[in-house]
């Protein structure tokens, strides 16, 4: 299953490009929620699955799910009557790299958000949370010329900006998805945790990806778009991605009567053909995999689930090695 959906088959105004104060201004409200923020809890997980235990004592700070309880400190938990967990210091830095598929296709969906700014708000989360733990975050996204490689580098400036560029970018047709990957493998020496952003909708990715997978913590964050698991009941316009019959160019459009049942059976069943092949083709490479299914609202605490259960996940994983 290698099509994707037209969103103007729908008759809707085209996306704006977007800038990254918008997408910092979507991330940021999940702060208001009360009680235990959503915020806290994404990086309870984010620092229990990716920051390996340090060798001396630096402090404590009160505990939120998804933090090892074996970290709890005991005293000072009987002090203050809540749980607090103990910090230390990191045995090495710690690198983040963002592999940002541009594809076309990527532009292209039927939710509240495109995939492609989906992935931008994916980069905008794990940017903050890097910012926050003193990370160096890089990238590799596709540039006109071929893959574009950012260094990693830490601080709050670099972070933004590699953040930027992550929403900025404009889609390109040069290379593809292994190509990215491939520039990680040669680029990137030290060990370092890689989020692949892609709707992985072609496959020719699985021999760079389990490469990849030997040397780093890879996580392959796929974004599907509402027509993959919740099509309207309407005709509308779809076409193949990038290279889904080789070379550049895109398929022909055709159209799709999602309101027949046969038709709609059909596409699911396809769908979900597609589902198992990728979830193969991952479990062969080694590598974890997060489905974000883009909401027809735009709800970015409902975008941000996903993640959250994957490092708990991951948490409970960990806790029962």
């Amino acid at each position: 299953m290698t099509w994707f959906l037209n969103k103007q088959s729908l008759q809707l105004p085209s996306q704006p490009q977007e800038r990254l104060g918008d997408v910092l201004a979507d991330v940021r409200r999940v702060e208001v929620r009360p009680a235990r923020m959503l915020t806290d809890v994404l990086s309870g997980g984010y620092r229990s699955t990716f920051r390996g235990m340090g060798v001396e004592f630096s402090d404590v700070r009160e505990y939120v799910e998804g933090d090892d309880p074996r970290s709890v400190d005991w005293n000072v938990t009987a002090r203050f009557g809540r749980p607090f967990v103990k910090r230390f210091v990191e045995e090495r830095e710690r690198t983040i790299v963002f592999v940002l598929d541009l594809a076309p296709s990527m532009l292209h969906g039927l939710g509240a958000w495109s995939p492609r700014q989906a992935a931008a708000r994916y980069c905008a989360m794990l940017g903050l949370m890097a910012i926050d733990n003193h990370d160096r975050v890089g990238m590799v996204v596709r540039g006109d010329s071929g893959p574009r490689y950012v260094v990693p580098q830490s601080g709050a400036g670099h972070v933004l900006r590699t953040v930027r560029d992550c929403v900025e970018m404009p889609a390109s047709r040069a290379g593809g998805l292994a190509d990215l990957i491939t520039t990680v493998n040669a680029r990137v020496r030290r060990r370092a945790v890689v989020f692949v952003l892609s709707d992985f909708l072609t496959p020719g990715y699985e021999q760079a990806i389990a490469l990849s997978s030997r040397h780093h913590d890879v996580v392959a964050v796929r974004f599907l778009a509402r027509e993959l698991f919740d099509p309207p009941r309407r005709l509308l316009r779809a076409r193949g991605p990038l290279g889904a019959h080789g070379g550049t160019a895109l398929a022909p459009e055709q159209l799709c009567d999602f309101a027949n049942d046969r038709f709609r059976a059909v596409w699911l069943s396809r769908v979900a053909t597609w589902h198992e092949q990728h979830a193969a083709r991952l479990g062969r490479c080694r590598v974890d995999a997060v489905d974000v299914e883009v909401p027809t609202e735009p709800d970015i605490l409902e975008l941000a689930k996903p993640l959250l259960t994957f490092f708990r996940r991951r948490q409970h994983r960990e806790t029962g090695r």
